[in-house]
């Protein structure tokens, strides 16, 4: 199952060229897990109550188009794979407008304690594992 993040590119966001700066992309990811996060019923706060966080391992994207300063984006959210100790989100980045793929990437995660020790999240929250899995699984 996807969810859909929509963001309004800032004039800020924009380089010398007129166009979004590669770097700005990691953040719209990062906002739209947030988004998704919270829509599935676990927003970060719940994690953090819980003494779980949730370190990037690492992120990668595909630049495909360029989108500039008033245009609108559409993020897709999704998982790529889950095993209770690491999650891969998806992303894909389009153009509200044109329809246009702009990015396809994802971002590789772990959880942890608040020692940063891996955690199985089967065993600390299975709640939460169930949510991941059920995704996974659809």
């Amino acid at each position: 199952m996807e969810y859909t993040y929509e963001r309004r590119i800032n004039y800020y966001e924009t380089d010398k060229m007129g166009i979004v700066h590669h770097s700005n992309y990691i953040r719209y990811m990062e906002e739209a897990r947030c988004y998704w996060l919270d829509k599935l019923g676990m927003p970060f706060s719940a994690f953090e109550e819980n003494h779980i966080t949730i370190p990037v391992l690492g992120v990668s994207c595909d630049y495909k188009h360029h989108v500039t300063f008033d245009d609108i984006i559409l993020i897709n959210t999704y998982i790529k794979s889950y095993s209770g100790v690491r999650l891969t989100v998806g992303y894909n980045i389009k153009d509200k407008k044109t329809g246009q793929t702009v990015l396809v990437g994802e971002s590789k995660h772990c959880f942890t304690d608040e020692n940063l020790k891996p955690i199985n999240l089967k065993k600390h929250k299975k709640e939460f594992s169930e949510k991941f899995e059920n995704l996974l699984t659809k």
